[in-house]
């Protein structure tokens, strides 16, 4: 088994702006306007949905000659449904998406039996696919309170 430790770390700043940093590089993520936020960047869902794309949109440039495909374009289509009552607060649904969708758009000359397995392929190796769609153990390692000043 080769695991292998991905790491992340995130910065809130001001108001609800906040700051990623993955290996090096920055991620500016913030909510719309209607939201709280300052729509300086994508905002945390949104940034999933990417995710997902551009997982597969990956998997579909590291296979496509595997499977004789011609990949002479590809670009996922996706959307995804949220009750933002469940992020409020305003009732128990939950907060995160109901359902997501996607299409893949894929340019060649490739007959579609085959485009059709290499399809079945990227559904099935694309990592944050797994993730979305399984369950992962998500796991707390607690709190750590920084420069706290103690009052008398």
């Amino acid at each position: 088994m080769a695991v292998t430790t991905v790491k992340a770390n995130t910065y809130l700043k001001e108001n609800v702006l906040v700051e990623g940093e993955v290996r090096g590089h920055k991620i500016i993520i913030d909510e719309p306007e209607n939201l709280g936020g300052t729509d300086k960047g994508a905002n945390p869902v949104e940034l999933l949905l990417t995710s997902l794309g551009a997982c597969q949109s990956i998997v579909a440039r590291t296979y496509a000659k595997k499977f004789g495909i011609d990949l002479q374009k590809f670009w996922v289509e996706l959307e995804g449904d949220i009750d933002l009552d469940g992020f409020f607060g305003k009732s128990d649904v939950r907060p995160g998406f109901l359902s997501i969708r996607y299409t893949f758009h894929i340019e060649t000359n490739a007959p579609f039996e085959k485009v059709e397995e290499f399809k079945k392929f990227i559904e099935a190796h694309c990592p944050v696919g797994d993730t979305i769609a399984n369950s992962v153990n998500l796991v707390s390692s607690g709190v750590v309170i920084e420069n706290r000043e103690v009052k008398k």
